[in-house]
């Protein structure tokens, strides 16, 4: 189980980007994730006719790693590490460390 996953709120913690807020697009493996609007770079592309790209230069995220990101908690209104706990039922949640607040609803 990872402790981000694809739709999480999460804060940049360092970089060009600190202090940024954005939504997890795609994991690309365990350590690397693409966060919306996040580490944008300007990219030259060739066009594709075959896949109907079109040529020139296109704003893109790159991939960061997920050491860089924190988990958005609104009630501290800031970013806050993840653990897990068992439920009573079996089942094993995501919860933040700070307050004991279950993540996954």
């Amino acid at each position: 189980m990872r402790k981000i996953r694809k739709g999480d709120e999460v804060i940049v913690l360092t970089g060009k980007d600190k202090g940024k807020l954005g939504s997890v697009l795609r994991i690309l493996d365990e350590n690397r994730v693409v966060v919306e609007n996040i580490n944008m770079v300007r990219k030259h592309q060739k066009p594709n006719p075959q896949r109907n790209l079109p040529g020139g230069i296109i704003d893109k995220e790159m991939p960061l790693h997920v050491s860089n990101l924190g988990l958005y908690n609104q009630e501290r209104d800031g970013p806050d590490r993840v653990g897990f706990k068992r439920l009573e039922d079996g089942r094993k949640v995501r919860v933040f460390k700070s307050n004991g607040e279950v993540v996954d609803a």
